[in-house]
């Protein structure tokens, strides 16, 4: 039997882990041959993929116990199984059924770099709590891996497995008069900056860049603050920036097609599936050279060395050569094929049987 967690989509509306965790769950929600329960909870969630998962019913398992924000730090008991189970939870949870297989998925440590005080206090007590009471481990790269043992030092390396996230078929090279669809800018004459604008991302590094250069600005994300489109206003100006907001994947894929580049100068990333969306839609990717980013990447010229305005020169000056430009499209569209989320589910399908078969 496997019991799925899926407690993120009442935590968050949307967001990277959202997206993995969709990924996996729609996956196992065909599964006709597998005993799979699905672990929900008594409020109607927000989140852009709940409405989506179509489970029956008869899958689903409610949890109506505690106010949610309690409930989410506190272990699963699911004391009428008497026999072996996997749970995995989609977000630093694990059962006290001592017929529990437990599975944890490790994301990244941003809170171990960049987020302080209680709040972070709080997010790595759980997240530990659960790393060490987990039977197996899954880490997104092998990056993250390291920040795992090096964050949490005892935990036995034999229980890491890495798998890496994939990438969505909605990310494609447009032909013709498709690529002609209406954006923001003309054709090649803007930057994208996609995601999170949090300090560690760089937004503010992206402003600076884009100032300096004679491209535009496409802004993809939550709402701009009012400091941020103070800034905004102040070093672009109205006409040389555009806010798309939050867009589905068609309309995010046509932004990558038509941009000059993904300029993507996080600091830090478990993963980071914007770089492969854009190169699987055959957009060139400038990121910085840091965190798990050359794991994913592969081999570029456009790693950043610095976050400094000359290194984004130095990569805007190679992809304004048009033959550079196409071999690192190229490479890029080629680098993409190593991920799918058809392959991280057959990966994560292969360690539940093997945690099931350790307990026969």
């Amino acid at each position: 039997m496997l019991i799925l967690d899926n407690i993120i989509f009442y935590l968050q509306k949307s967001g990277g882990v959202s997206v993995v965790w969709n990924e996996l769950i729609s996956r196992l929600n065909k599964e006709e041959c597998l005993d799979i329960l699905f672990l929900q909870y008594n409020t109607c969630p927000d989140n852009i993929y709940c409405g989506k998962m179509n489970i029956s019913s008869r899958k689903i398992l409610i949890s109506r116990l505690l106010y949610l924000p309690v409930q989410r730090y506190i272990p699963v008991r699911l004391s009428s199984i008497k026999e072996p189970f996997i749970f995995h939870s989609s977000y630093y949870r694990f059962s006290i059924n001592p017929f529990a297989i437990n599975i944890t998925t490790v994301h990244d440590f941003i809170y171990e770099y960049y987020i302080k005080g209680i709040r972070g206090r709080i997010h790595l007590w759980q997240k530990y709590y659960s790393i060490r009471n987990s039977d197996y481990i899954i880490c997104v790269s092998e990056n993250t891996k390291k920040d795992l043992l090096k964050f949490v030092p005892e935990v036995d390396p034999a229980k890491v497995r890495v798998v890496y996230n994939g990438v969505s078929d909605d990310y494609f090279v447009l032909s013709g008069n498709n690529s002609l669809t209406k954006v923001p800018f003309n054709i090649k004459q803007y930057i994208v900056f996609v995601g999170s604008r949090a300090a560690y991302k760089n937004f503010m590094f992206t402003i600076d860049a884009v100032m300096q250069s004679h491209y535009n600005l496409v802004i993809v994300g939550a709402s701009l603050s009012l400091e941020e489109r103070k800034i905004l206003n102040i070093k672009l100006g109205e006409e040389r920036y555009r806010h798309v907001g939050r867009v589905s994947n068609e309309e995010l894929n046509t932004l990558y097609n038509n941009a000059f580049a993904l300029l993507y100068p996080s600091s830090y990333e478990g993963f980071g599936i914007p770089i492969l969306e854009a190169q699987k839609a055959g957009c060139p990717v400038i990121a910085y050279n840091s965190s798990s980013i050359p794991e994913i990447i592969g081999d570029t010229p456009l790693l950043l060395q610095s976050l400094t305005i000359a290194e984004v020169n130095r990569c805007i000056l190679l992809l304004e050569d048009l033959e550079h430009r196409n071999n690192i499209i190229l490479n890029g569209l080629k680098n993409a094929k190593r991920f799918s989320w058809d392959r991280m589910y057959a990966q994560i399908l292969a360690i539940y049987k093997e945690a099931l078969l350790s307990k026969l």
